[in-house]
Parts: structure tokens; C-alpha cells; sequence
């Protein structure tokens, strides 16, 4: 009876084994038909094959859906796809960015903030988003706020032009000539030239 009982045990293993097999073939050649739609541009038909292999526990699938109707211009859909893989993967900084490029686009800009902000408790010192929250600070004339940003990405990329850039005009509008005119001096090694930075030095003088 208990060499019966192995027996059953082995054959279930095995069957489970063979369809988990099939099926990561089934999902591997979904995404390889959607690559192919993708380089023509065509993403709609990029979708297709994805859609018919669609398990929602499946952070893969999701992140890959919600960036090709990011790339079709459906915003919202695209959110909702961004959001499942936030929810799978809880530390996944990737499918927040998705999210974020998602929200701006469908304009919806008083969300922004929290999902960039959700990042930077992931990781502090994530540049592309410190660089983003910075510019929403900035553009909002909150340069004290905008300035902590920028400091932090300068301090990771002291020879960055835009975070070079944007410690200039912060601080000039913060009223700290000094220290604008030290950074557009330095883009202007970077760029020599560059028409910003010159515009803010003759501010200055």
C-alpha cells in the first residue's frame, strides 16, 4: 500500500511538473509574439498574445501589458495593469515608475507626488526620482523643498547637467546668487554655450 502511495505521489509530481513546463513554454512564446508586434509598432496586436496567456498573479504579464497600453495611449488601463504589479511585487520600484509615466500622461498630477514618494521609501536615493520630485517642487515655487531634491541627486552626480542646472536656478530664485552662478558656471563646462545657463548668469550680474 505505501509503495501504491509513492507511486501515486511520483506519477502527480511528475504530470505537475510536465504542465508547469508547458505552460512557461505557452507564456515564453505569448511574449516573444509580442515582441515582434512591439518593433512594428503594432501595439495592439503586441497585447493579443499576452491576453490570452493573462493570469493576474502574474507580475510578468501585467507589467508587460500595462507598458504596451502606456504605449497605445491608454493611460487609465495602463494604471491599472501598473497598479496589480505594485500589489505582486511590493518592493518593485519599475512597475511604480510605469505607474507614475501612466499618471502624468493621463494628467492626473495630484497622484504623482504619493507614487514617486512611495519610491523614495524603497529607495532614497533613486535619482530619476529625485530629480522628478524635484521638479514638481520647483515648478510649484517651493525652491526650499525643490533644493533638498537636487542637492541629493548633485551630491550622487556632482557633474550632471540637469541636476547642475536646476541647483542654479533654485537658487537664484531662492535668492542665493552666489552658489547659482558657482552651478551654471559648471554646466557650462558641460555645455558650453548652453543658452539656460548663460541666460541665468546674465540675471545675475
Amino acid at each position: 500500500m505505501e509503495t501504491l502511495i509513492k507511486s501515486i505521489g511520483l506519477t502527480l509530481a511528475l504530470f505537475i511538473s510536465v504542465m508547469s513546463y508547458g505552460q512557461n513554454e505557452i507564456i515564453q512564446k505569448a511574449f516573444s509574439e509580442s515582441y515582434v508586434s512591439e518593433n512594428e509598432k503594432n501595439y495592439v496586436a503586441a497585447l493579443v498574445p499576452l491576453k490570452k496567456v493573462y493570469d493576474e498573479k502574474s507580475y510578468e504579464l501585467n507589467l508587460r501589458i500595462g507598458y504596451l497600453l502606456f504605449l497605445n495611449e491608454n493611460y487609465s488601463e495602463s494604471k491599472l495593469y501598473y497598479t496589480k504589479a505594485c500589489n505582486l511585487e511590493s518592493k518593485s520600484i519599475e512597475a511604480r515608475l510605469g505607474l507614475a509615466n501612466a499618471i502624468f500622461s493621463n494628467a492626473e498630477y495630484s497622484l504623482l507626488k504619493a507614487v514617486y514618494e512611495e519610491i523614495l521609501r524603497i529607495d532614497p536615493n533613486h535619482s530619476v526620482t529625485n530629480y522628478r520630485l524635484g521638479l514638481i517642487y520647483y515648478y510649484a515655487k517651493d525652491y526650499a523643498t525643490a533644493l533638498t531634491f537636487f542637492k541629493k541627486i548633485n551630491a550622487m552626480y556632482p557633474f550632471d547637467y540637469d541636476s547642475l542646472l536646476m541647483m542654479g536656478w533654485t537658487n537664484y530664485f531662492l535668492g542665493k546668487t552666489t552658489d547659482a552662478k558657482l552651478y551654471f558656471n559648471k554646466v557650462l563646462l558641460y555645455n558650453p554655450g548652453d543658452t539656460s545657463a548663460t541666460e541665468g548668469l546674465d540675471l545675475i550680474k
